[in-house]
């Protein structure tokens, strides 16, 4: 790693002999004259080791060592000192230093000092680095990822989180949507108010809009009593629609009129009610789609959709099968009871192969399955759903136990070619070999064949 110093020094020959000094350490070293232009060079924010001059003309030593100290108490800070005594030098420890030295300078024990005061940043660093990883984990721990279109997800996620504005989560049936909705709240400042879930898609309209704003008694057949709607029950929470993709015209109208106006009324009633509600909607559809055909509103999706989280399918990250595949392995063992502890090379094989239409909501299911199925500690392809099953047949070439070196160099060949759907130049580029050497093995096959049947 390449740590960049900072040299403050007013003495010219003294300022530019440490900067030729620390280079030839293998440092990247930048000069200030006095105190004034050091303090804007390291509000920059790329220091990390300053040494300075304590007695310097404008800002003196001591006080860009205090300001250093008070905003960025991590980097370390060598004090040169020339003038008065060593209780100076001790003092400026006191507020903060990370060591002294007196001139005229030792420079091997500048060296040393720079390298060990250097191998405490890089430490203190990876420990910081650390720690934000391990906070990650605790933000996004329900979602399971490491992929680059993945953290591209998180991201967008801690900066819209703490806002208050509306959010659609797009993406495919099973990619998760549930989870980044429940993320959002978790990483809010409404965490702890109730997160409230409506799922669109299974209410009819009439149910959907009771559901959604309440309704009073005697509204309509069977409301034998009032109801509070979830925009009631999610005030000053967050209120997550699914699907909102499913609802009807009218209820669009509605839900419109509450993003503008906070307000309105249950089914059946006259009373204004206020909310005060995160909105955080999902869809599996292309709503511009829906919107040129008419059956979603426009003005209703801009107010929806300030900020857009689009949710990967899993044939786009598959480098995140891995994890998904350990961690619903693990779930399903110690749920059944069952001692499975891996899956063999076949079976990964197939996971890996398969394009999971169903998404993360498929790949729970068939590991879920896989357990249950596995006879051993140890899921093979067989125990894998019969369509996913299939897949371990592709990719791989089947020789009998027995056969010669000669006959599986032929099994080989054989099967490359029908791979690559009889044509032999790819097959010959698969197989490493010349066209020719090709001919000449497949001629050489054939001649065997004939003496066979001879």
């Amino acid at each position: 790693m390449k740590f960049k110093l900072l040299v403050a020094d007013d003495e010219k020959n003294i300022r530019e002999g440490l900067a030729t000094a620390l280079e030839l350490d293998g440092h990247e070293v930048v000069t200030a004259a006095d105190g004034n232009e050091g303090w804007k060079r390291f509000q920059k924010g790329d220091i990390d080791l300053v040494i300075t001059d304590l007695r310097m003309p404008g800002l003196s030593g001591e006080e860009f060592l205090k300001r250093i100290s008070a905003e960025t108490p991590g980097v370390p800070v060598i004090v040169l000192t020339g003038h008065g005594t060593v209780e100076t030098a001790v003092e400026a420890m006191r507020n903060g230093a990370y060591d002294f030295l007196t001139k005229p300078l030792n420079l091997d024990r500048l060296s040393l000092l720079v390298k060990r005061a250097l191998r405490n940043r890089e430490l203190e660093l990876r420990q910081r680095r650390m720690e934000e990883e391990l906070n990650h984990e605790k933000q996004f721990e329900t979602i399971i990822g490491r992929s680059p279109v993945m953290y591209r997800v998180f991201d967008t996620v801690s900066r819209a989180a703490p806002t208050k504005a509306s959010i659609l989560i797009t993406g495919e049936s099973g990619v998760g949507k549930e989870l980044v909705a429940d993320a959002i709240h978790k990483l809010s400042p409404r965490k702890e108010k109730p997160l409230v879930k409506v799922h669109c898609a299974a209410l009819a309209a009439s149910l959907l809009e009771s559901e959604l704003f309440g309704h009073e008694k005697g509204s309509f057949t069977g409301a034998v009593s009032r109801q509070r709607g979830r925009f009631e029950l999610a005030h000053e929470g967050t209120l997550f629609l699914d699907e909102i993709g499913e609802i009807e015209q009218n209820i669009q109208i509605k839900l419109l009129r509450v993003l503008q106006e906070k307000k309105f009324e249950r089914v059946g009633g006259e009373e204004t009610i206020e909310t005060d509600v995160r909105l955080v909607a999902a869809t599996n559809k292309d709503l511009k789609a829906e919107i040129e055909k008419g059956s979603f509103r426009e003005d209703l999706y801009y107010r929806l959709n300030v900020v857009n989280i689009h949710v990967p399918p899993l044939r786009e990250r598959k480098e995140d099968l891995p994890l998904l595949i350990t961690a619903f392995l693990k779930e399903f063992a110690a749920e059944n009871a069952k001692p499975v502890e891996g899956i063999d090379d076949k079976a990964r094989s197939s996971l890996y192969a398969y394009d999971w239409p169903g998404n993360i909501r498929e790949l729970r299911n068939c590991m879920e399955s896989a357990v249950v199925m596995a006879k051993g500690t140890v899921i093979t392809a067989g125990d894998l759903p019969p369509g996913i099953r299939a897949k371990s047949d592709e990719g791989w070439i089947r020789i009998p136990l027995g056969s010669t070196l000669e006959d599986a160099e032929n099994i080989i060949i054989r099967d490359t070619i029908s791979a690559q759907g009889g044509n032999k130049s790819k097959a010959a580029e698969v197989l490493a070999i010349s066209r020719k050497t090709l001919h000449r093995k497949l001629a050489e096959d054939q001649a065997e064949d004939s003496s066979d049947d001879d």
